[in-house]
């Protein structure tokens, strides 16, 4: 069974208002807070109203913050997410968002992605409107992101930078290849940050997908408009997956990139898919092969999401020393998962949980086994023992992680 989340953007989309329609459609707003209160800053909060648009129900989020003004490095905000030791899906959605931002920033600024400075979007309500919205997603299960063709205003909007035309050409930039149309209205109808979310974490844009609807919200926008209902609508659904294909829906989009190596040492190769993970890359891996005229070498392979694929293709040609690596567009079908934490001795121990599966994070277990004495295999023992105790799995009918 996959969960789906179909955003329609028919006024638009910005940071709150995905955020609100998640909330709206029943993501647990102290669940939401408690993952946020993971990133290393304070001085922050988060609140939800009741509102109305146009005459529809809708859920109004406004976040506070004491540094709106700060300016940040998307390298910055890469470390802070990074530290937080969000679940998974939160971390790699997160970081895929502001990753699709400094992409674009850096093209529009000339200036390489790393050297990219944030300015409404660096400031904390929008890394909370951004890990906001991946932690409710993830809080719902949701699997997979649709959008509908989306909205945007026109005339004229102020930024940091001055004023812009509207859509700003950072919106324009994100929402390359996808269906939009423009609305008579001189209102900023979608924002850089609604549009990287779409960006980074949507599988296909069209109408509602064939699926089993099972909840819907709307997240209101700041003003009231006369003539349009200034919020976004989110649908909540499942889809069966069918035995002959395996699923009925597109999968997420993935690069897997590659490059063949013969003149590396175990120890750089190891070293490489550490860093590529670090990278943000899905998986990482080493094949043996031969090459021409009988050379042993290997193949180093990472599958990560396109709005990362520069990035970790970087790091796959600098931490190899190949001279090129080629790459592969392709989709992946990831089963749904959960993170969650037990303690084994007092130490905490990271876990993922899916339908019939428990697998312990070998780090936080090692580290266990090294401070008590324990061996190593007593303490997966215990801490999968205590999650069964805790919530045991829906079902066992095996599978593995997807890459």
């Amino acid at each position: 069974m996959t969960t789906i989340a179909w955003f329609h953007c028919f006024a638009g989309i910005a940071g709150d208002m995905a955020l609100g329609s998640l909330v709206d459609a029943g993501a647990d707003l102290d669940e939401v807070r408690a993952l946020l209160r993971r990133l290393p800053f304070s001085g922050w909060a988060v609140e939800a109203h009741p509102v109305q648009r146009s005459g529809i129900a809708a859920t109004k989020v406004e976040v506070r913050g004491e540094d709106s003004a700060v300016v940040r490095t998307h390298g910055h905000i890469q470390a802070m997410i990074e530290e937080a030791r969000l679940p998974g899906r939160v971390r790699e959605r997160s970081l895929a968002t502001f990753a699709a931002l400094a992409e674009v920033e850096g093209r529009l600024h000339r200036r390489h992605p790393s050297q990219v400075h944030f300015h409404e979007v660096g400031g904390i309500d929008a890394i909370v409107d951004v890990v906001g919205t991946c932690s409710a997603l993830e809080l719902l299960g949701v699997d997979i992101v649709y959008a509908s063709a989306v909205a945007t205003g026109t005339g004229m909007v102020r930024s940091a930078h001055g004023w812009l035309p509207n859509p700003a050409p950072a919106v324009v930039e994100l929402l390359r290849g996808a269906p939009t149309y423009g609305r008579e209205v001189s209102v900023e109808l979608t924002t850089p940050t609604g549009a990287a979310l779409l960006a980074a974490l949507t599988s296909g844009y069209g109408p509602l997908p064939p699926m089993t609807v099972v909840a819907t919200g709307f997240g209101a926008g700041s003003r009231e408009m006369s003539d349009l209902p200034n919020a976004t609508q989110v649908v909540m659904g499942t889809a069966e997956e069918t035995p002959a294909s395996g699923h009925t829906t597109p999968g997420q989009p993935v690069v897997l990139l590659e490059a063949n190596v013969d003149d590396a040492t175990g120890e750089t190769l190891a070293h490489a898919v550490a860093v590529l993970l670090e990278a943000g890359a899905h998986d990482a891996w080493i094949t043996p092969i031969v090459m021409k005229k009988g050379r042993p070498a290997y193949m180093v392979s990472a599958l990560c999401d396109p709005a990362l694929a520069a990035q970790v293709a970087g790091v796959l040609a600098a931490e190899t020393g190949s001279l090129g690596v080629r790459g592969t567009t392709m989709e992946r079908w990831p089963r749904s998962r959960r993170e969650l934490a037990v303690d084994v001795e007092g130490v905490p121990v990271r876990i993922k949980v899916s339908p019939g599966r428990v697998k312990v994070e070998h780090d936080d277990a090692a580290r266990v086994a090294r401070r008590t004495g324990l061996p190593l295999r007593e303490v997966v023992f215990r801490a999968e023992a205590e999650v069964r105790r805790q919530a045991p799995p829906e079902r066992r009918d095996g599978g593995g992680e997807a890459g």
